[in-house]
């Protein structure tokens, strides 16, 4: 790895021409991923690329004029004292909030590039450019504002916050909170079967943590595979089962821990209050993220958890 106070004028300006190169991509990338569900700030983040584009042809320029065709490649990684960027551009899907951060993360690291690299030139036309360039990256942040201002006007920001709101909701919180009803409700019979069926706490809790983690890889792969989300807009299966399947071990460890007290009427008593929780919280998730009533929802989730509940202790009393 090469160190910044070793690079020459040439090797300055070979780095900073991939420096812009890369900037350029990462917003024309930005730009594609969110064109669909975010067009304005798409447009943003287009015309964002354009100004680095302009950044480049200008260092292209200047090293023809001093040292030719030919240029050697030196990239970000290859010099000491830049900042790893986690590749968000890869990810999918992307959020407006971290593009976003993103973004000022590259502008000021490519400012403090361009300053670093003008105060070391001693070529009074790389300097001057250099120095042209740290200039303009420090206007970039109100330039960004401005790009924002005209493309993205307060109700397509709107919008695009309901859009983004939307995703989360069809790719965390549905499937989420489908896992999290399943792994309460569904684990409710063995466990409770096993605790009135042998009065061992060990016991129960070995049925309990089974049903859980065999309930959360049924319902992560089942998630996971029901659709890939081209046509539906739910996101990465993989991320939509990722969370179905650990809300649904969640739900059921949750009164399956209790088991681990010895005393089995204790255990008992707290595994019930749990469920309660449990039936409750998912009532509240249902009236905060899905608009559903609380009074509706939660005599919808009570009335079934109660009935599986009942059919535990009926089974294991038997």
């Amino acid at each position: 790895m090469l160190d910044f106070s070793k690079l020459s004028e040439r090797e300055l300006l070979a780095l900073a021409i991939s420096l812009e190169e890369e900037d350029s991509r990462i917003y024309d990338a930005f730009a594609e991923e969110l064109r669909e569900t975010y067009p304005d700030t798409a447009k943003m983040f287009a015309a964002m690329s354009e100004e680095e584009t302009g950044h480049r042809h200008r260092l292209l320029t200047l090293y023809r004029e001093k040292f030719g065709d030919r240029i050697p490649l030196i990239r970000r990684q290859d010099v000491r004292g830049f900042v790893t960027r986690k590749p968000v551009w890869l990810s999918r899907p992307l959020g407006l909030e971290t593009v976003r951060a993103q973004a000022e993360l590259m502008e000021a690291e490519t400012k403090r590039f361009y300053t670093r690299a003008a105060g070391r030139s001693t070529d009074a036309a790389i300097r001057q450019l250099l120095g042209d360039l740290a200039a303009e990256e420090r206007r970039h942040e109100a330039k960004a504002e401005q790009l924002e201002a005209t493309f993205v006007s307060p109700d397509s920001r709107h919008a695009e916050h309901e859009a983004e709101r939307r995703l989360f909701l069809l790719q965390i919180v549905q499937p989420g909170l489908a896992g999290l009803m399943d792994g309460s409700v569904s684990t409710l019979a063995p466990l409770f079967a096993a605790a009135f069926a042998t009065h061992d706490t060990w016991e129960t809790f070995l049925v309990g943590v089974a049903a859980s983690v065999g309930a959360g890889i049924s319902m992560g792969f089942a998630e996971a595979l029901s659709d890939d989300g081209s046509l539906t807009g739910r996101g990465s299966p993989w991320l939509r089962g990722l969370a179905s399947g650990i809300m649904t071990t969640l739900g059921g460890l949750g009164h399956a821990l209790p088991y681990l007290i010895p005393d089995f009427a204790v255990a008992t008593t707290v595994a019930s209050i749990v469920v309660a929780l449990e039936l409750f919280t998912i009532s509240w998730i249902r009236k905060r993220y899905m608009d559903t009533p609380f009074l509706k929802a939660a005599l919808q989730v009570i009335i079934g958890g109660l009935l599986v509940f009942a059919a535990g202790i009926f089974i294991g009393s038997a």
